[in-house]
């Protein structure tokens, strides 16, 4: 498999991690509300409890939220009448059945871009392995041809 770095997968790491990191800073600064064990849904409007509540700049709760309710665990914890969370930890709402459904459909995409990646992995290696074994052909027939 090509394994080069380009411009474009180290821009997608670099913000990956910062999403982490400030996901992190969220989770350290409210441990009541954040989780990566126990993921609960959010109070709708939560992140502008966030940007009043000062504790954490703005463009790192942006990132952070996005990276917390686009992941698996966020989806499958959006079940209807499951209690939505404040910035104390307590219930302010439930999810309704049109959440929950649009959670679900978000972690079926999710699962299918997976498997769809893996595949092209998968492809991509059979490819390069196809290419070695002809090349490692070629090599013996010239030297063969050599002798």
């Amino acid at each position: 498999m090509n394994d080069e770095v380009t411009p474009k997968s180290k821009n997608k790491s670099k913000n990956r991690a910062a999403n982490q990191a400030a996901l992190q800073l969220l989770i350290d600064t409210y441990p009541d509300v954040f989780s990566r064990d126990n993921v609960r849904p959010l109070k709708i409007g939560i992140q502008e409890d966030l940007i009043a509540d000062e504790k954490v700049a703005k463009n790192k709760i942006k990132r952070a939220l996005a990276s917390y309710v686009r992941a698996p665990q966020y989806f499958k914890a959006m079940v209807e009448d499951a209690d939505r969370v404040d910035l104390s930890g307590e219930a302010v709402g439930k999810v309704t059945a049109e959440e929950a459904l649009h959670a679900k459909e978000k972690l079926k995409e999710f699962h299918q871009r997976r498997r769809e990646a893996q595949r092209e992995r998968e492809k991509a290696q059979r490819e390069q392995e196809k290419a070695e074994r002809m090349s490692n052909k070629l090599e013996q027939l010239v030297s063969r041809s050599k002798r």
